[in-house]
């Protein structure tokens, strides 16, 4: 993985390919791989939900479900704008650097919990390509959005 001059990865248009494929399956079904991408952080990682003092972070949570919602959100746009992921998600990265002061290394935990309900719900069509692709996609997302904080 060779990372580009602007510090996020770049993708090979193979990889551009099923980052966009599987997201057309994942679109029809974000807010609830959204929600349980969250529920698997918050139990794997117990130590991001400090973030979350104020929500209700039971399994199913209206809580939950929205901020999942909002997550995929992002990531649909990033997939929409493959090409300039920076520029999508400029706002969102200034918000959790410099308003949320989201610790850097939540993201890649995020990713990491996002690529195992995708992986889960479509193990027919996330092969160890897509795997690569994805992890490879997601790694730019989390790239960006922490970009501000150096």
């Amino acid at each position: 993985m060779l990372a580009s001059t602007s510090g996020t990865m770049t993708l090979t248009q193979a990889e551009k390919a099923a980052v966009v494929t599987i997201w057309a399956k994942v679109a029809t079904q974000a807010d609830a791989i959204g929600a349980e991408s969250l529920e698997r952080l918050f139990f794997s990682y117990p130590q991001t939900k400090t973030y979350f003092p104020h929500f209700d972070l039971s399994q199913g949570s209206a809580q939950l479900r929205g901020h999942g919602s909002k997550v995929m959100n992002a990531i649909g746009e990033a997939v929409k704008h493959i090409d300039d992921i920076r520029g999508a998600l400029a706002k969102l990265s200034e918000l959790h650097a410099y308003i949320l002061r989201v610790d850097p290394v939540n993201f890649k935990l995020l990713s990491h919990c996002i690529l195992c309900s995708v992986a889960a719900r479509y193990p027919n069509d996330f092969t160890p390509e897509v795997h690569a692709a994805w992890d490879k996609f997601l790694s730019s997302v989390s790239s960006v959005l922490t970009e501000k904080y150096r």
